[in-house]
């Protein structure tokens, strides 16, 4: 649905976004996470057409962002950080005037503005001036501005921003029920953002694509599984000779607790759990806690931002 190929983009002698690829396929809600000034802004304005790279190319919905501009913009649906609104304007007015704007049929105006009210939940202030919505009835207005038309592509710079933590889990809940009818790009330098609301991530800093995969995937490569740790009750003697014969465990450190219990750390690319209790309990040790210390996306930025920024 999207592809993304070599984008350059420089304002000034400054480079903004250095050789930007990426895919996104149909119905898929991506993440581009990145710290600020990471290039998450550029590159989307870029695939709306609002502004040209340097060099390097994209496709959105199959038509050339250089060759075919108009056409992209038509089949795609854009909320920047900023909600373009007219604060003197009723929510609906407003709408009714950005679809004439999207050349919206005539006879089809009416259902559509109510359908995008529908789906952005602001019905009860359809007949409001927006100047006096709240940020985040501002946000969804946004939003429904963004979903006139039914575009084939939605794409959504930091969509929650200054938002409170019941606006931003209302907004994620929209964007969600996105998935499926349309394919999205939301981008955010807020971890639980990316992490709760998209399949799949790209990972931007310093205006390079630094990774880009799912979260699992992402952790599976970069850190090579997860953590089990169990608190075992028995000599460390009968701990290590119970637990040497499992396979896949990649490292194992065991750490006194108390007199007779030890903690016991095991790394490994695959899910033992099972395997583990399985074998502490069938050699008469005494299991007290098993809890699986996973990593975060927000392990694996920090990591990779870090590295990049030690490299700069």
């Amino acid at each position: 649905m999207i592809e993304v190929e070599g984008l350059t983009r420089y304002y000034g002698a400054k480079k903004a976004i250095s050789d930007v690829t990426f895919q996104v396929k149909k119905g898929e809600i991506l993440g581009l996470l990145g710290p600020n000034a990471a290039g998450k802004t550029t590159t989307m304005r870029i695939l709306t057409c609002f502004m040209p790279p340097t060099s390097g190319k994209a496709t959105v919905g199959g038509y050339d962002i250089f060759e075919n501009s108009i056409d992209v913009r038509r089949i795609t649906g854009y909320l920047p950080e900023n909600p373009p609104l007219y604060m003197d304007m009723t929510t609906r007015d407003y709408l009714e005037f950005v679809a004439r704007i999207k050349e919206t049929p005539k006879d089809k105006l009416i259902s559509e503005v109510d359908s995008v009210v529908e789906k952005a939940a602001i019905g009860d202030v359809q007949n409001r001036i927006i100047g006096k919505l709240s940020k985040g009835y501002k946000q969804r207005v946004g939003l429904a501005q963004s979903l006139l038309n039914n575009p084939q592509i939605v794409i959504l710079d930091e969509p929650t921003v200054g938002l409170d933590p019941k606006q931003i889990i209302e907004i994620r809940d929209l964007i969600r029920n996105l998935k499926g009818d349309h394919t999205v790009i939301l981008s955010s330098h807020i971890l639980p953002e990316i992490e709760q609301t998209c399949e799949r991530v790209v990972i931007i800093n310093q205006g390079k694509v630094v990774a880009q995969d799912t979260p699992e995937e992402l952790t599976r490569k970069l850190k090579g599984g997860e953590k089990v740790i169990l608190q075992i009750e028995g000599s460390s003697e009968d701990i290590k000779k119970a637990l040497k014969g499992i396979k896949g465990i990649d490292k194992m450190d065991i750490e006194k607790v108390k007199q007779g219990v030890s903690k016991i750390i095991i790394e490994s690319d695959k899910d033992l759990r099972k395997d583990l209790a399985q074998k502490v309990v069938n050699s008469g040790l005494g299991l007290l806690e098993l809890t699986v210390d996973k990593f975060t996306l927000e392990d694996i930025f920090l990591e990779l931002t870090t590295k990049e920024e030690e490299v700069a």
